[in-house]
């Protein structure tokens, strides 16, 4: 069995946590389900005082700006360094590449 194609994103955001915009830095990477057909994307965002008061260490909605890419998705618990994990399903916020061309660019 192979790794997952992987796309991705390292980068500014806006986070919107409970109607509240955050600007911070995200890693994100994403990938294509064929057994069930969807898009999932995860990834971690950068150690941010604002965004850790907003969630207060809990599961939270998020959206998330990049650019002209913008998705919801999840906020989950911050890892022992205060970095929350963000994983969401279907479109991502960053550019997904959906033709022969843009692959092979």
């Amino acid at each position: 069995m192979s790794e997952h194609d992987e796309d991705g994103y390292s980068g500014p955001a806006t986070l919107v946590v409970d109607g509240v915009s955050v600007t911070t830095t995200v890693e994100l990477r994403g990938y294509f389900q064929p057994i069930d057909g969807y898009y999932r994307w995860y990834g971690r965002v950068a150690v941010n005082e604002e965004l850790t008061r907003l969630a207060g260490g809990k599961k939270k909605p998020v959206t998330i700006e990049t650019g002209t890419h913008t998705a919801t998705g999840e906020l989950s618990d911050p890892d022992p360094w205060g970095r929350y994990r963000v994983m969401g399903t279907s479109t991502p916020p960053f550019h997904v590449p959906t033709t022969l061309e843009e692959l092979n660019a």
